[in-house]
């Protein structure tokens, strides 16, 4: 394997089609693609600063890096990708990924971020300006994962999460095949028209939680007092862990708390709503 190290690289495509290189300490500076159509590479201790860096790389690992606000959609259309121990400033970092893992990177401006990706991994990852993250993707894995920003997760399939924190709003919409365990949901209007979310150990805040949803099952969940107006047109299995502030037009299923401050079963319910809606004191009567 080559070795580049301790070079500044500016223009465009300084770094075209490079194989089999170990790249440390270096400047991507002003410039396009500084680093495209490249394989087997390694990237250590290195700075991007110039527009769309990596795209169309295969089989690359990035280590104690930097991608500045500069790099914007730094990484495109590019498979086999490991990152580690990163920062990332850079707007619209990742899209059209396939095989990537994220391991202890903080990306700050992540908007319009991870979108129609495949098979991703994040481990110990921090996002902040997080709108619209990983719009249209599937097979994602996270684990440890603090988000902040809005419209998570929409059109995603095949999800699991554990142990995060996801503070959002409309997150989770028209997802399949999710589950999320040990985890903090915040955020208004979570998860509408989603089908097939298992949500296990968690706490759920926000308003109008969980709607239009197909298959939902809730186990062992707690729900703060803002998360009202819960299920409405939802097929739903629940166990809560606690009281819920209020339960609306339940289309059908279970639902178990210790307490449920308000049962609306009204006039706009669709078809029979047949949802059972049982609480700790009716059991033990």
């Amino acid at each position: 394997m080559q070795r580049i190290e301790n070079k500044t690289f500016q223009g465009e495509r300084p770094l075209y089609k490079i194989k089999d290189t170990l790249l440390s300490n270096i400047v991507i500076g002003e410039g396009e693609s500084g680093i495209k159509e490249c394989q087997h590479i390694q990237i250590e201790n290195c700075v991007f600063e110039g527009k769309y860096p990596l795209w169309e790389c295969h089989d690359m690992t990035i280590r104690n890096s930097h991608l500045s606000d500069g790099a914007r959609a730094a990484l495109w259309y590019s498979k086999d990708i490991v990152m580690e121990n990163c920062q990332v400033d850079s707007p619209k970092t990742f899209r059209e990924l396939d095989n990537l893992k994220l391991s202890n990177v903080t990306i700050r401006s992540a908007t319009e971020t991870l979108w129609f990706c495949r098979n991703i991994e994040l481990l110990n990852v921090e996002i902040g300006e997080g709108d619209n993250l990983f719009l249209h993707s599937y097979g994602i894995r996270c684990n440890n994962i603090k988000l902040n920003g809005k419209y998570s997760f929409q059109y995603c399939k095949d999800i699991e999460i554990t142990d995060s924190v996801i503070l959002t709003k409309d997150a989770f919409w028209n997802t399949e095949n999710v589950t999320i365990r040990n985890s903090r949901l915040k955020g208004e209007y979570l998860a509408w028209y989603s089908k097939n979310l298992h949500l296990i150990n968690c706490h759920i805040e926000g308003t109008q939680p969980l709607c239009y949803a197909e298959n939902l099952i809730i186990e062992n969940c707690t729900f703060a007092p803002d998360a009202d107006l819960a299920f409405e047109y939802s097929s739903v299995n629940a166990t809560i862990n606690g009281s819920i502030t209020s339960v609306k037009n339940p289309s059908s299923g279970t639902i178990i708390a210790n307490g449920i401050d308000e049962v609306i079963i009204n006039e706009d319910k669709k078809g029979d709503a047949k949802c059972e809606i049982i609480t700790t004191a009716q059991q033990l009567s």
